[in-house]
């Protein structure tokens, strides 16, 4: 993993005051382009919760190898279809009232297709179809997690019900037996495959089951889909196939049944993929906080930091303080709320992040933590991608030691969607 320039990056952002959130545009420019030739010749559908600021979704969509949003909230596809023309909604919707909007209007109804895994969803679309007067289109969600000893082990998400060829083409039968439906795709995600790391730290045994799964789940995976989207084909034309993720692009890319592939969080580059061996996004997404206290000699405190990515509760779910190297969480506090304080051997004096004054004043002040004083900066990454959007109204764009833009997320365009 190519270490970030965070002298550059602080020398760019010395005028902010914390807490604030930076993206490096050469690293995320860099990633584009490296998931651009993972997908090997097969478009990326942007995925919109990885990345949660508009301004970022425009400028990546004009990159090459980029088409069309995957998008996870109704309300957010219909917020989006003000300025794109071709949205996924990843997710299956209970909003009647989006439902009713959608259907009601001729543009969003030619740019938002939603998804459906059971006969309820379709009668929610079909209601809302038949009210509106216009005909809505529909992606089926195919569960991709592993299933053995008939289903006593299961490897990845509980998403869909919709499991076997036999299961998506009845499925589809009653989407195209409802007047206002049409059914023009069919997505899997294989989570288990595309957003599980093949080499965290911790026991070999742990990490050779999860190799071993995911080989077994690949090789599984890629014989259902085709079925389904056989038995799919044999109901309707389709007009396209998802699948796959950061963590999956070439595997599922090779796989003929997909046309195009899902993916956003390797634009940010979280911590998350730093377990991947195949690959490695340069990390690109940061923040920053400020040192307010200096309870010992061997710590300092930043004010918050309690930024915690989604899933199972963990310290794998906590943000990582990576400038000045060296810095650590404590076990007890972790990342808090109002305060997270830091100990860790650090870095050698003379390479501190920030302008307070003790940064870098010479080897009596000791290393780490211990040389860190109020007004210091430290920075940090998050676990996940998209969910530091929700902590900030703007994130600030480097392109080497200047700030170029500061760019909306969704939460500074007052949008909070889920």
């Amino acid at each position: 993993m190519t270490t970030p320039d965070f002298a550059a990056l602080d020398r760019a952002t010395r005028h902010l005051q914390p807490p604030f959130a930076v993206l490096d545009s050469r690293a995320m420019r860099h990633n584009a382009e490296a998931m651009r030739r993972r997908a090997g010749g097969k478009p990326i559908r942007l995925a919109s919760k990885s990345v949660r600021s508009r301004s970022v979704i425009r400028s990546v969509l004009a990159m090459p190898g980029f088409h069309g949003i995957l998008a996870f909230t109704l309300p957010e596809a219909l917020w989006l279809a003000e300025e794109f023309d071709d949205i996924l909604v990843g997710y299956p919707t209970a909003d009647d009232s989006a439902l009713r909007q959608l259907a009601q209007d001729p543009r969003l109804v030619a740019r938002v297709t939603v998804m459906a895994d059971c006969p309820e969803h379709l009668d929610l679309i079909a209601a809302a179809a038949a009210a509106g007067g216009h005909t809505l289109r529909v992606c089926l969600d195919l569960d991709a997690s592993l299933k053995l000893l008939g289903g006593k082990v299961h490897f990845g998400t509980h998403r869909s019900p919709l499991h076997s060829p036999e299961q998506a083409g009845a499925l589809a039968r009653s989407v195209v037996e409802r007047p206002g439906l049409r059914l023009v795709g069919v997505m899997a995600y294989e989570a288990q495959i595309a957003g599980v790391g093949d080499d965290a730290p911790g026991p070999y045994m742990r990490r050779a089951a999860i190799r071993a799964l995911q080989a077994v789940s690949r090789r599984e995976l890629r014989s259902r889909r085709e079925a389904v989207i056989s038995a799919v084909r044999q109901v309707a034309p389709l007009e396209f196939v998802n699948g796959g993720g950061t963590g999956s692009l070439e595997t599922t890319a090779a796989e003929p049944a997909v046309t195009e592939l899902g993916a956003g969080s390797g634009l940010y580059g979280p911590t998350l993929f730093d377990t991947y061996r195949g690959f490695r996004p340069r990390p690109a997404a940061f923040f920053v906080q400020s040192v307010v206290r200096r309870p010992s000699a061997t710590r300092a405190t930043v004010l918050g930091g309690g930024w915690p990515a989604s899933g199972a509760a963990g310290l794998d779910r906590l943000p990582t303080p990576v400038w000045p190297p060296g810095l650590r969480l404590t076990r007890l506090e972790g990342a808090g709320e109002v305060q997270t304080p830091l100990t860790g051997p650090g870095a050698a004096a003379g390479n501190g992040p920030g302008p307070g004054p003790g940064l870098g004043s010479g080897p009596g002040r000791g290393s780490g933590a211990a040389r860190l004083t109020v007004g210091d900066r430290v920075w940090f990454r998050h676990t996940k991608a998209g969910e530091l959007c929700e902590r900030v109204n703007v994130l600030h764009l480097v392109d080497g030691d200047r700030v170029t833009a500061e760019l909306p997320t969704y939460r500074g365009e007052g949008q909070a969607l889920l």
